[in-house]
């Protein structure tokens, strides 16, 4: 995977260097203390991975996450608790608190790594199922039978028509497998089925019986 590194403070950039060269899987191709120098560097190079920092002069990791057109996957490098939630909401592969150790950083690139692995796989959309470990069991489950996706604590609950699945893939993982043009995340923590919405509104979905939240920064999203 191809990455860089943005942070205002070069002690900072240190630590991700060093940490990066016990990576195998990652090459860091550039740091950047500017912000805006990052983004003219993203214009112009293909990058799979960032570590951004949230507090920095001018523009907020935040904010420079969302004026990119294409987003590649992000883990989040910051000192401060209060925005994590809002990370998550934004896809963040991972949150890190400074300073983090060794081992966390490799947890965070690990995730990283095997969500690139699996995009990289290219979905067969064509089919109209999937299998998804529960337990020790690989189940099938039907498109179709799809109602909404909902992450809880370590596990995703996939809610279907007759029952629920517990997996341990994330949210974000099993988003990759569906088709687009029929499921949409509206939360942090929920992906619905479009054809199983029966009403909706600004703030909130009706899917069978259970209102789900849209989220403040899906705010935008077209549902139908």
């Amino acid at each position: 995977m191809i990455a860089i590194a943005i942070d205002d403070e070069p002690v900072a950039l240190q630590v991700i260097e060093h940490h990066i060269s016990k990576v195998p899987f990652i090459e860091l191709k550039s740091t950047f203390t500017d912000a805006f120098m990052a983004i003219d560097y993203l214009q112009k190079q293909q990058v799979d991975l960032i570590f951004l920092d949230i507090k920095m002069p001018d523009i907020s990791g935040i904010e420079f996450l969302r004026s990119l057109s294409i987003m590649p996957m992000v883990i989040f490098t910051t000192a401060y608790s209060e925005h994590a939630v809002l990370s998550f909401e934004l896809d963040a592969i991972d949150y890190l608190l400074k300073p983090f150790s060794l081992a966390r950083f490799l947890k965070a690139c690990s995730k990283a790594h095997e969500l690139y692995l699996l995009k990289a796989k290219k979905p067969d959309y064509s089919k109209n199922y999937l299998f998804v470990k529960d337990g020790y069991e690989h189940v099938k489950v039907e498109f179709a039978h799809i109602l909404y996706i909902e992450a809880s604590g370590n596990y995703t609950q996939i809610h279907l028509s007759d029952k629920c699945i517990s997996s341990r893939i994330t949210l974000t993982e099993l988003l990759e497998l569906l088709p687009k043009s029929e499921f949409v995340r509206c939360h942090r923590a929920f992906i619905v089925a479009r054809s199983k919405m029966t009403k909706f509104d600004k703030t909130q979905i009706l899917v069978a019986d259970r209102v789900i939240p849209i989220g403040a920064t899906y705010n935008d999203l077209k549902l139908v």
